[in-house]
């Protein structure tokens, strides 16, 4: 209650005037229940009346030095920019006894949702500025956020500033890493604006105090943040769950502005001094390479690969789940079909191409990339650089093994831009088991990884086309044309086929291959072993000249 004269001991005229400050407590219900206002009021007033009146000021003081919001009461703080599941949260959050404290966009959003709400300003006594870029930035809230709950000269510092605590931090981020990426494009000061500083301020706060402050960043967490809630007990394994999750999105995020920053400042100079590959898990697999190995498969959210296809964007119709090694091959099948322009199959095992055939005839290129090598291929990798309709579909599911003509085909993967519904329906029909994959080609350009111990390797992909090189002719005898497309098509093949690598090739198709021989020769017998009679007048390519020739 205000300090008023009524209360105090006699007024007299007497003595000189004293200009005395005292505490008048004005009632917010929305956001400050303690919050002290100053006026200022003059009074003539006896000595005694004087020490009454700074006694009473005292404890008024006193009283004020309480937090900005009702004693005991629970605190969220909600800012999104992606607001799915808002309302839901809110009112979960509200059921529980939480009053929710908003900025701008999201306190709008909740109004209109009909839940009751305090914008931040109402706690920081400062208007949002700067267009938005300073909203949160303010010792009220943060303060509110890193004071920790078991440190006494924490709480006194928050109780002298007056200053209330938040239990829960929710808050996404500006879309960035969209903006950035849209098909529409963005300028560089669009881009700027769009980056995010408030956000992972609170974002970190939080998930530093996590053992008094819940951080939630994904919507997909709103249930079991409320479930947590609703619990008797608390669980620091959950709130660091959370804290990792918030950290690890700040860090994403950071990436995704340096990857931009770094191409709009250095154009195409990919080798930056130090970056980041932000990595988001896909699935766990059953096992790794072998049984005993665990394993999970992450996709690459690097800015430069967006839209870039490939098998880790790719759409599974169909099948068990990919295992580690099914991951391998059918990248290698996709890289290799993906090289030629003509109607073509691959078929790979063991990531090494067996059997590869160009033919206006799709169906028949399949058929010569089964024949090329009928025993690897059984248990292999079918990919199409075409669309796989009904025909297709049934030729697949039917096709009888060379080595007997009996035994119906088997493969693991069938990988291919594109199915027809009837494709996919036949497909479907030969196993349970069979995956089928839907692939979008990979872009050019991308950058290479491979890692060493201790380390990682980084190159320019290998994106040559025979179109890109111009080839010598040093031969006595000019080739004809057929026996160039011939030497054009082996090289295609070889490139993926690993060293030492030799490939035989005629009129379009893989006849022979020998891969992986420390002695290069040897995989020279192994090719013409499997091409047979079959090599006379074919292309052979290498892919390293040949020692002691």
């Amino acid at each position: 209650m205000p300090l008023t004269v009524s209360g105090f001991p006699a007024v007299t005229t007497t003595k000189a005037a004293h200009l005395f400050l005292y505490p008048h407590r004005r009632y917010n219900h929305r956001a400050q229940p303690n919050r002290v206002f100053l006026s200022c009021v003059a009074y003539r007033l006896s000595s005694n009346g004087l020490r009454s009146i700074k006694a009473m000021a005292d404890v008024e003081t006193q009283t004020a030095a309480s937090p900005i919001f009702s004693t005991g009461g629970k605190q969220a703080l909600i800012s999104l920019s992606d607001k799915q599941d808002l309302a839901f949260l809110a009112n979960g959050l509200q059921g529980l006894g939480y009053s929710i404290i908003s900025t701008g966009g999201t306190a709008s959003a909740l109004e209109e949702a009909g839940v009751s709400v305090t914008k931040v300003e109402e706690i920081t006594h400062f208007p949002e500025m700067l267009d938005g870029r300073v909203k949160t930035l303010h010792p009220n809230v943060h303060g509110g956020i890193l004071a920790r709950r078991d440190h006494g000269h924490h709480m006194e510092a928050l109780n002298k500033h007056g200053i209330g605590t938040f239990d829960i931090v929710v808050v996404n981020l500006y879309p960035f890493y969209e903006k950035v990426t849209s098909a529409s494009g963005i300028t560089f000061e669009d881009g700027v604006e769009n980056i995010d500083i408030g956000g992972p301020t609170l974002i970190r706060a939080a998930a530093k105090n996590h053992k008094d402050v819940l951080v939630v960043v994904d919507h997909k967490d709103y249930p079991a943040l409320l479930e947590f809630l609703q619990g008797k007990k608390d669980d620091q394994q959950f709130r660091r769950k959370l804290a990792w999750k918030a950290f690890q999105h700040v860090a994403s995020y950071d990436s995704a502005v340096s990857e931009w920053l770094w191409k709009q400042s250095e154009g195409g100079n990919k080798f930056p001094p130090s970056f980041t590959v932000p990595l988001s898990l896909k699935s766990t697999l059953r096992y790794g390479e072998n049984p005993h190995q665990k394993a999970a498969f992450y996709e690459d959210k690097s800015l430069s690969l967006v839209n870039a296809g490939g098998i880790a964007t790719a759409i599974q119709h169909h099948g068990k789940e990919m295992s580690y090694n099914n991951y391998l091959d059918a990248d290698a099948a996709w890289n290799c079909v993906s090289e030629f322009k003509s109607p073509t199959c691959v078929i790979v095992k063991h990531t090494n191409p067996c059997g590869v055939a160009s033919r206006q005839d799709i169906l028949e290129a399949y058929r010569l990339a089964v024949k090329a090598d009928p025993v690897s291929a059984f248990g292999g990798i079918v990919a199409f650089n075409t669309t796989v309709d009904e025909d297709l579909a049934k030729e697949i599911r039917e096709f009888r093994s060379p080595t007997d003509g009996e035994t119906r085909m088997f493969y693991e993967i069938v990988v291919a831009p594109r199915y027809t519904e009837k494709g996919l329906e036949v497909l479907r029909g030969k196993s349970k088991t069979l995956r089928i994959l839907e692939a979008k080609k990979s872009e050019k350009g991308m950058l290479s990884l491979r890692q060493v111990g201790g380390g990682w390797l980084a190159q320019d992909s290998d994106d040559l086309t025979p179109e890109d090189i111009k080839f010598n002719i040093v031969s006595e005898r000019v080739p004809q044309e057929d026996e160039v497309n011939d030497a054009e098509f082996a090289w295609l093949c070889v490139k993926h086929v690993k060293s030492n690598a030799i490939v035989i090739a005629k009129n379009n198709c893989m006849l022979g291959m020998g891969s992986g021989q420390p002695n290069r020769r040897e995989s020279l017998r192994i090719a013409f072993r499997k091409a047979g009679e079959e090599a006379k007048g074919a292309a052979l390519a290498s892919d390293a000249f040949f020692p002691f020739a």
